[in-house]
């Protein structure tokens, strides 16, 4: 009779293998069910609340000239489920700690073909679903490439997508909203021009990608952990609403070299009914490892000035001649050169911004433009184009650092590549030394243009792993790293903390370059934020661009205040007040609240959000408990309603409140604005108008008895 059960028992075992296995999260909501479909391919499928959000998908990778590649012919031969639930500590971030809950499965395949082993690891947390795949080390899969991951997210219909196009070097773009169906229809418009692009597909798009059903489902793909591999996109099929994984290429067309063991990225299914749960989860970063640089004591976040928007807008220039149509690095006499009386990072003119910066409060002074090379960086292809450690002549290097370092204020270095990543390696440990020498703690980098080697891509693996060697190498000699042009965030913040900040989308250079739509930052937490902070550099008061350079008639599209809320809704460790130090002077009620508010937190909580509608956030500052409030709007105006009851109870706070006019319109009165101040409590309710491309901004402070 035992013996009869025990076949029983292990028959129902591996028919439950063969067929289906199911994963739970911890709260019961999501429900995954794994399988192998008849020719043994691995599939998944997902659903929320007893709905399905991801209907079955199949999951694998083909390899270059392999035949058989990693899709089927597998047959199940282990499976480990286990739990965990833990906390831990930001060095920097939105909240004080983070809960790491979720219950996991891994799944071991074998190809009977080839006796190849492959692991695909699932997490399902309490917002979403992570899995990722896995190569143990094996005698008949040792170094291999990828040909492309076939891993597949079929979509339950034709669902509303905020996308931006799928582009193998840029994320620059601003975000088209429409159905799955219409985005061939739309690609072509939403591809604008960019100093290096590469587009794929008529419906390929960029990962974070942000969906809403049409019963009201929030759902959004990523990644985390992106390391030793290619960016991933998504290409869909437009008849099935099914989108598939698709790997950056390098220059030979590959999209992946591996060498067992290894793994990849976790590919990621945030999910809810309410969009303020996309923007609070923290599955990107519980996905990453924990951070790996012992002593973090000296990873700051920083809020900070520059010479830098009277550059983008055209008033001053990063090179300090005209005199030469091309120069080269140890050749060039810089010092007999005729100055074009333009250039922006010369000794007078910093210090005027270290002066602003440690009379209001500031902690650093950003300068670019101040080393040798700028008169031909661009558009030319030039491997040895700067060397990050020669001054123009009117760059006093050491002078200026013990001008700040007198007036308590940090210079962040600025190391633009323009794209020659062989370049930037050959001189990065040179390039440190000297920061270290002069009193430089953080680093702005960039990579402008084309990538060199030619024919690689921002987002290739090969880049991908650069990228990665300058935060590392940054971390040893206690640099911390704002890199520009580089590949959108996965979470490694968490892993590598001196990644302080990044910008992997269009910021807001953009709005003199032309100009963002207004609803752009009410879509941008939902989907480039996800993986990280963004240096966004907000802060500005004056819209029309042509009375700072006559030359150029942008416009910025937004309110004032709209530019004050940015720095509570586009979290980020690493804040800038972008705009020009004598606009600041022009409005310094309304500067006030640039100057108060925190950039390091112990809490924050979403009260509002609809993604390209608004955004509104409270944030509890780090140490003081002191609360901030921002709220940024689309293109329509509204009556924002909130309760304050995240407010401390059986305490009394006055809350200065910025908000737009009532004659408030990013586009003909961005500048009209309101304060007032009033006594409010954890029971208080506020009403406040909010402009079209408008917000308002919030500090409150405790009153005392």
């Amino acid at each position: 009779m035992k013996k009869y059960i025990l076949l029983i028992s292990t028959w129902l075992l591996c028919c439950c293998i063969t067929y289906a296995q199911e994963l739970k999260s911890p709260n019961d909501r999501f429900t995954m069910s794994f399988r192998l479909l008849p020719d043994g391919s691995p599939a998944y499928q997902l659903s929320y609340k007893g709905k399905p959000v991801i209907k079955e998908s199949t999951l694998g990778l083909e390899l270059k000239n392999d035949k058989q590649s990693l899709l089927h012919g597998f047959t199940i031969t282990n499976t480990a489920n286990k739990q965990v639930d833990e906390s831990w500590n930001p060095v920097w971030g939105e909240v004080k700690t983070i809960r790491n809950h979720y219950n996991e499965m891994a799944v071991t395949l074998t190809q009977q073909e080839t006796s190849r082993q492959l692991i695909i690891r699932f997490r399902l947390f309490d917002d979403g679903l992570a899995f990722r795949y896995e190569f143990p080390a094996q005698k008949n899969l040792t170094y291999f490439v990828i040909a492309e991951e076939k891993t597949q997210f079929a979509m339950t219909g034709d669902h509303t997508a905020f996308w931006i196009p799928g582009d193998y070097d840029t994320q620059e773009y601003d975000y088209t909203t429409s159905r799955l169906s219409e985005i061939r229809g739309l690609m072509n418009k939403a591809v604008t021009p960019n100093v290096s692009q590469t587009t794929f597909s008529p419906t390929g798009v960029q990962t974070s990608l942000m969906m809403k059903t049409a019963d009201g489902i929030y759902i959004n793909l990523h990644e985390a952990a992106l390391i030793n591999y290619s960016c991933m996109h998504l290409n869909l099929d437009d008849k099935r609403f099914i989108f598939q994984s698709w790997l950056t290429p390098d220059a030979q067309g590959n999209k992946g070299y591996m060498q067992a063991p290894c793994q990849s990225p976790w590919r990621t299914i945030i999910v809810s009914d309410d969009a303020r749960d996309i923007l609070a989860s923290k599955m990107t970063y519980n996905l990453n490892e924990p951070t790996k640089i012992k002593n973090t004591d000296w990873i700051k976040p920083v809020k900070y000035v520059g010479v830098w928007w009277e550059m983008i807008t055209g008033k001053s220039t990063w090179s300090y001649t005209n005199e030469y149509p091309t120069v080269q690095l140890g050749v060039t006499d810089f010092v007999h050169a005729k100055p074009n009386g333009t250039h922006g990072a010369n000794t007078a003119n910093v210090k005027k911004y270290i002066d602003f910066a440690a009379e209001n409060g500031f902690d650093a002074v950003l300068v670019e433009g101040w080393n040798v090379g700028w008169e031909d960086w661009f558009g030319n292809s030039k491997d040895y184009v700067f060397d990050f450690v020669t001054p123009y002549p009117d760059f006093d290097v050491k002078g200026l650092q013990a001008y700040a370092a007198a007036k308590g204020v940090k210079i962040i270095m600025h190391h633009e590549t323009s794209g020659s990543v062989r370049n930037y390696e050959r001189h990065m440990d040179t390039a440190y030394k000297f920061m270290r020498e002069n009193g430089y703690n953080a680093v702005k980098s960039g990579y402008v243009g084309n990538i060199l080697p030619r024919g690689e891509h921002h987002y290739s693996q090969w880049i991908l792993n650069h990228y990665q060697t300058a935060i590392e190498k940054a971390a040893d000699y206690g640099i911390m790293v704002n890199a520009h042009e580089a590949v959108r965030p996965t979470g490694i913040a968490r892993t590598w903390p001196n990644l302080i900040g990044n910008e992997a989308a269009r910021g807001t250079e953009y709005q003199a370059f032309g100009g963002n739509k207004p609803n752009h930052v009410t879509i941008l937490p939902f989907t480039r934020l996800v993986g990280g902070p963004m240096d966004y550099t907000p802060g500005i008061f004056e819209m029309d661009i042509s009375k700072i350079n006559p030359d150029n008639h942008s416009h910025v599209n937004s309110t004032l205040t709209n530019q004050l809320a940015l720095y509570l809704t586009m979290y980020s460790p690493l804040q800038m007040a972008a705009d020009l130090p004598e606009h600041y002077m022009r409005f310094k009620d309304a500067f006030q609240f640039i100057k108060d508010v925190a950039v390091d937190w112990d809490d924050s909580q979403y009260l509002e959000a609809e993604p390209g509608q608004y955004i509104t956030v409270a944030r509890k500052a780090k140490g003081t408990g002191q609360w901030f409030l921002g709220s940024v709007q689309g293109e329509q105006p509204r009556t924002s309603n909130i309760s304050l009851s995240f407010l401390e109870p059986g305490k009394k706070y006055t809350a200065t409140i910025y908000a737009d006019a009532k004659d408030a319109h990013y586009k003909t009165n961005p500048q009209a604005y309101t304060i007032k101040k009033v006594t409010v409590t954890n029971k208080s309710k506020l009403s406040t108008y909010v402009a079209p491309g408008g917000g308002y901004a919030i500090s409150f402070a405790e009153e005392k008895k």
